[in-house]
């Protein structure tokens, strides 16, 4: 990256170096000393601050404890804004050491950001899907949110599956999901398969309609037809439910309250039959459980 941009070739065709000039224009005009001016306007690899991990996104979605996507984005930048790159010169530039190893550059990532039309994730295996990880929407979710709120305008969002290095697939992140959605999340095989074992089984279920709901709430991709298939299969359907009721019902608490949150926070729009559904199952496992106590 330094040496790319460093690099004076005639014509236009160094866009990285064009970037990095403008960049360093700007932060010179507001008054940044050259050094620190062309170091920032350089940062491209960023990640969360050394020795910790994720994205900041997950806390929040867990618990509830955000209100606009402007609180997921600003998540996202304090927890993914530092630096990262091979710095050899270990020089001091404003104070800081800066040899590479995440310095703190919050208001650089998202310059970066703001710039992006395109969002892209690549996954290398199949033993596990977008669904079943939190790690999924908290990174690309993440970032394709941060991009909404930075630029003002959604960015393209693709999932690279490389499980095939012979054979790659690109799909958009909404077919993604579609795929996933209807080759195991509805999938009678999978059902059955989670309800042999038991409680972990009642579990995943619930962990994949959390990580649907979490990939709606940074992307706007989830339809609600889509909302309302998996609450009918999962959560409304006879046999499901008394499964869960019988292995793990606070899981099955924890999946109504997560489909009511959808539609209380507007994402699932046309769900009037399905509110008043969820809300008495709810109602009844309140009661149950006073009841046991």
């Amino acid at each position: 990256m330094q040496a790319i941009a460093a690099y004076q070739e005639p014509g236009t065709g160094n866009v990285i170096r064009a970037n990095v000039e403008a960049r360093k224009s700007k932060l010179l005009a507001q008054g940044m000393n050259e050094a620190v001016a062309n170091r920032q306007a350089t940062y491209r690899v960023f990640g969360s601050k050394p020795g910790a991990y994720g994205a900041g996104l997950q806390g929040l979605i867990d618990e509830r404890c955000w209100d606009t996507k402007a609180d997921l984005a600003e998540a996202y930048v304090n927890w993914g804004g530092y630096a990262y790159g091979s710095y050899n010169d270990n020089a001091d530039y404003d104070g800081v050491k800066n040899n590479g190893e995440g310095v703190e550059a919050k208001a650089a990532f998202i310059e970066r950001l703001s710039q992006l039309d395109a969002v892209v994730q690549n996954q290398d295996n199949r033993e596990h899907d977008i669904l079943d990880s939190d790690d999924y929407y908290q990174f690309q979710g993440g970032m394709t949110n941060a991009v909404t709120e930075f630029s003002g305008q959604a960015p393209s969002v693709y999932h690279s599956d490389h499980s095939n290095p012979s054979s790659p697939k690109i799909r958009t992140l909404k077919e993604e999901l579609n795929r996933v959605v209807r080759s195991r999340v509805l999938n009678p095989k999978w059902i059955e398969a989670m309800q042999t074992h038991g409680y972990k089984g009642a579990f995943e279920m619930t962990a994949t309609v959390d990580y649907l709901f979490a990939y709606d709430a940074t992307t706007d991709l989830v339809a609600d037809y889509q909302y309302e298939q998996v609450t009918d299969r999962l959560l409304l359907d006879p046999d499901n439910q008394a499964f869960m009721r019988d292995n793990n019902p606070h899981a099955l608490e924890e999946m109504g309250e997560r489909l009511l949150e959808a539609i209380q926070r507007g994402m699932w729009q046309n769900a009037d039959a399905h509110r008043e559904k969820i809300q008495s199952l709810l109602l009844d496992l309140d009661q149950q459980q006073e009841q046991r106590q």
